[in-house]
């Protein structure tokens, strides 16, 4: 059966044509069983899939898929047992037939020996010749290993006899020149078998080629040789051709079972253990149909090996759809329990939302909303339903706490617009050149009216305020630096008004200026100690912050007062 008829079959056809095939009674050939065994399991990877297909179109989760048991399997592996079974007898039975031919031809050559060796009687023994060529051209197949041997001895005490016996030349010119006929046919015959793409009927052909070489009487014996050899050289191309062809099979199909191996080892040192969640399921699950997939594409593995490593894979494969069977069902127990869970949740949340104590619901509503997440997953059947009802009664509470709190909405956005106002008349102050004493005390009224305006909305807060911070910040940096300029400025005015007492005021400023050193490494510490995890420690670091920044530029400024007095001292 070629393979387009058997791309049309069913398995049930399958199992049908291998109950004909085990009741022929004539040989049985190996193409047709592989064609028919590929078939088989080709059709049930496909009913396994329409199946899984089939599960999923009818809401089932692909990760529960389990297929059912093969209704034909049995029938299949039972006739193919006893497929094998007549093939063993069939060949063991073949093999006793060409021992028996074997010795029958080994008697013909025996008696040709006899009659090769009596040149006396050869004539007379011309008739009994030709019977036992007939006789030996009838016998069929025998052992392999003993065709060339014993060919070559029936060709030794053929080409002896015709040497011997004592025929006209005429006759024996005719049977030879009709006999080189014939060989040269086949030498051209056999040399054209060299470019036949089919290379194992080539093979077959040429087998029927030596046949009749041999079945064929002798040449001249000038020409023997040479027929011989020119036949000889065409048989060893086809022969090469085919041998390779099976070295390319073998080597192909050990190529095709290291990766079948490789696919097997990778299922079955699947870490179960360590799949743990739906996803991880998810992922190997895929894997594996991946797998499943690339086996589709590697063609036969050697044939003793074949149904072998198909059954590893098979297995290693029904033993991570079981596993995953198993992590399921007691997955689905758990999600039963879940279930529960989420329903003593959503009555929690039903009894709160007609609640009007807004901070206290919020942060319960809040607390079991994070505790939802943490549970686990329910059925599909289930979750969206479950999860509607959770969700609807949470909304509900926070559309009347919106409602009610509407009105302090408003305040906040009325506060909103008073900072921006005041962060706008910070900015246009710090785009001034210079920064007086007076500007100084606008800063200062500015952030004493930013401080008593109330809250403003959530989601401006930390933008406004880092930018109210920044200004800030760059405007007492002015004001510093400002003062601290005109300070010196008038220091140097009143050195050159001293009485000469200068060393006396150097003393001073030393004093004043290790104390304030002294003073800021203390704000340094207890800040290292403070957190600003709260409003109000946050409000305080900022504060310390910005006088140890006062308190360093003061200490600049002592330290450049040091310096003038040393060079009004070096100058005197």
């Amino acid at each position: 059966m070629d393979s387009i008829e058997t791309n049309t079959m069913t398995r049930e056809g399958v199992i049908v044509r291998l109950a004909e095939i085990n009741l022929q009674e004539e040989a049985i050939e190996r193409t047709e069983l592989e064609s028919l065994k590929q078939t088989f399991y080709k059709l049930r990877i496909a009913e396994v899939e329409a199946a899984r297909k089939a599960f999923e179109e009818e809401g089932g989760n692909p990760e529960e898929f389990i297929p059912e048991k093969d209704p034909y399997e049995d029938r299949f592996k039972e006739i193919m047992s006893a497929i094998r079974e007549k093939r063993n007898a069939i060949k063991e039975e073949e093999e006793q037939e060409r021992q028996a031919n074997l010795e029958r031809k080994l008697a013909i050559i025996e008696r040709m020996k006899e009659l090769s060796e009596a040149p006396e009687d050869a004539n007379k023994a011309y008739n009994e010749f030709k019977q036992l060529q007939a006789e030996w051209n009838e016998i069929k197949n025998i052992p392999a290993a003993k065709i060339n041997e014993s060919w070559k001895s029936y060709q030794l005490y053929s080409e002896k006899f015709y040497d011997l016996i004592k025929l006209n030349n005429e006759f024996r010119e005719y049977d030879f020149k009709k006999n080189l006929e014939i060989k040269l046919r086949l030498c051209e015959t056999a040399e054209n078998l060299a470019n036949e793409e089919d290379v194992i009927s080539a093979f077959h052909q040429l087998q029927k080629l030596h046949q009749e070489f041999r079945e064929t009487g002798p040449v001249a014996k000038e020409q023997r040789e040479e027929i011989w050899n020119r036949f000889k050289a065409a048989s060893t191309i086809v022969n090469r051709r085919h041998q390779q062809h099976f070295e390319e099979i073998k080597e192909r199909e050990q190529h095709n079972l290291d990766e079948k191996t490789v696919i097997c080892e990778i299922v079955e040192s699947m870490e179960y253990d360590k799949m743990t969640s739906f996803q991880d399921w998810h992922d190997k699950t895929e894997e594996v149909l991946a797998l499943q997939a690339k086996w589709k594409t590697i063609g036969f593995a050697p044939q003793k090996l074949n149904t072998k490593i198909f059954e590893r894979f098979r297995a290693a494969c029904d033993e991570f759809f079981k596993r995953k069977a198993e992590y399921f069902k007691n997955l689905k127990n758990g999600m039963s329990e879940n279930l529960e869970k989420k329903r003593a949740m959503c009555e929690q949340a039903e009894a709160l939302k007609d609640s009007t104590d807004w901070k206290a619901t919020s942060e319960a509503l809040n607390n079991l909303q994070k505790e939802w997440k943490q549970v686990g997953p329910v059925s599909k059947k289930y979750s969206e339903a479950i999860w509607k009802r959770f969700i609807s009664a949470c909304d509900y509470f926070f559309e009347q706490k919106a409602k009610a709190t509407s009105s302090q909405r408003n305040v906040e956005l009325e506060n909103l617009e008073k900072k921006k106002a005041i962060l706008e008349q910070l900015n246009e102050i710090n785009k001034e050149e210079n920064t007086s004493e007076e500007s100084g005390d606008i800063i200062r009224k500015l952030m004493k009216e930013w401080n008593t305006i109330g809250h403003i909305p959530f989601k401006d807060k930390d933008k406004l305020y880092k930018q109210y911070r920044k200004v800030i910040d760059e405007l007492f940096d002015k004001l510093n630096l400002t003062t601290s300029q005109k300070k010196l400025s008038n220091f140097k005015s009143s050195i050159s008004n001293k009485d000469g007492n200068l060393y006396r005021e150097r003393e001073k400023l030393m004093r004043a200026f290790e104390n304030m050193k002294a003073e800021i490494k203390t704000y340094e510490n207890n800040l290292g100690f403070l957190t600003s995890a709260s409003k109000k420690g946050n409000s305080l670091v900022i504060e310390m912050n910005r006088k140890v920044e006062k308190l360093k530029a003061d200490l600049l400024l002592i330290q450049k007062k040091i310096e003038v007095i040393d060079e009004s001292i070096k100058e005197e």
